[in-house]
C-alpha cells in the first residue's frame, strides 16, 4: 500500500509548521486539506499558505479554483487521490495536512458516492430554499433520521445538501454511509496536534487579529467588487460569511472581528471531536513543548516498517 502522512488538529494549533518540517525531513509534498483554500482569491481569510512561507516545498489543492466554481467532498477526493499518485510516483512522501475532517476521511478511507446530475441537484436546492432552518431540518428528520443527527440544525447549507442527496440518490445518504467498510485505502499515518484549550483559544484569538491587521477586510471588498456574493459557497467559510453584516451595515468591525473569533473557537471543538470519533490518530499535545522531535521519531518508525 502506498504511504501518505496525515496531519491533523484543530485551527492555529500548528499544523503548517510541524507538515513543512516534516516534508522537508522526509522528502514529502503537501496537500492541503482545507475546504476554502481551493479558491484563488481566498487568501488571508482562509489562512492559506504563501509562497515564501512554502519554503520551496510543493503544495497541492491550492488555488485550483475561480471563485465561482462548484467544489464538493467528491471532487476534492478525485484531486487528493491524483495527488497522493503523482507525489508517490516521483518517489516523495505525500503528506496530507488540514482541518477538514469529511474531506481527509474521503480521500484517505474507501469513502463511495453515488454519481448525480448536478442540474438536479440544483433544482432541488432551489425547491428548498423557501423554508426556514426549523423547517428544513424537520424535514431532514423525517427523511434521513441518522443523517440528521450529524448535523446541525442551523447548519442550512449542509442541511439542504443532504436532502438533495436524499431525494435523488437511490440510497440515503447514511445508508451509503453505513454499506462502507470505512477502513483506509493507503498505509496511513495520522499525526494529530493538540494543546490547552485556553491556549488554543489565545492562538486563535491572536490568529483573527493578525488576519484583520493583514487586510482581511480589504480582501473581503475586492472579491465582494470582483462579483462574489455572500450566498456563495466560498464565501461561507469562517473568516469570510461573518463580514455580511458589516456590510448590510449591522455590525462593526470589532464585532466581525469577535464572531470569526468565536466561530473559530466553537469549530476548532467541533474539529477535535471529529476527529476523535472518525480517525486512528497519534496523538502529540504541543501545549508546553516543540513535539517536532518526537513527531519525527515516530513517522520514521512508520516508514521503516515492514509491509505486511
Amino acid at each position: 500500500m502506498k504511504k501518505v502522512l496525515v496531519v491533523i488538529g484543530p485551527t492555529a494549533v500548528g499544523k503548517t509548521s510541524l507538515s513543512l518540517d516534516l516534508a522537508k525531513q522526509f522528502h514529502g509534498e503537501i496537500i492541503s486539506g482545507d475546504s476554502i483554500q481551493v479558491y484563488r482569491g481566498f487568501d488571508i481569510g482562509s489562512a492559506k499558505i504563501t509562497q515564501e512561507e512554502m519554503q520551496g516545498i510543493k503544495h497541492h489543492c491550492i488555488d485550483i479554483l475561480d471563485k465561482k466554481e462548484a467544489y464538493s467532498v467528491y471532487d476534492f477526493q478525485l484531486n487528493a487521490r491524483k495527488a497522493i499518485e503523482e507525489i508517490t510516483s516521483r518517489n516523495l512522501l505525500p503528506i496530507l495536512a488540514g482541518g477538514t475532517g469529511l474531506y481527509i476521511k474521503a480521500a484517505l478511507y474507501d469513502y463511495h458516492f453515488d454519481s448525480q446530475n448536478d442540474a438536479d441537484l440544483k433544482l432541488s436546492e432551489e425547491k428548498y430554499q423557501k423554508y426556514t432552518n426549523e423547517e428544513l431540518y424537520e424535514i431532514l428528520k423525517q427523511t434521513d433520521e441518522k443523517t440528521a443527527q450529524t448535523i446541525h440544525p442551523n447548519n442550512r447549507k449542509r442541511v439542504i445538501r443532504a436532502l438533495c442527496i436524499a431525494e435523488n440518490a437511490p440510497q440515503k445518504k447514511s445508508e451509503n454511509l453505513a454499506a462502507q467498510n470505512h477502513q483506509p485505502i493507503y498505509d496511513v499515518l495520522m499525526i494529530g496536534l493538540t494543546m490547552d484549550r485556553n491556549l488554543l483559544h489565545e492562538r486563535i484569538n491572536r490568529r483573527v487579529e493578525i488576519m484583520m491587521e493583514h487586510g482581511l477586510k480589504e480582501e473581503i471588498e475586492k472579491l465582494l467588487s470582483e462579483g462574489e456574493t455572500f450566498d456563495d459557497r466560498a464565501m461561507q467559510g469562517i473568516g469570510y460569511r461573518e463580514w455580511r453584516e458589516y456590510f448590510e451595515g449591522n455590525h462593526t468591525v470589532d464585532e466581525v472581528k469577535e464572531e470569526i473569533q468565536k466561530n473559530s473557537r466553537q469549530f476548532a471543538k467541533r474539529q477535535m471531536t471529529w476527529f476523535k470519533n472518525q480517525f486512528d490518530v497519534e496523538w502529540f499535545d504541543c501545549t508546553h513543548r516543540d513535539v517536532t522531535d518526537d513527531v519525527k521519531e515516530t513517522v520514521m518508525r512508520w516508514l521503516n516498517r515492514n509491509e505486511e
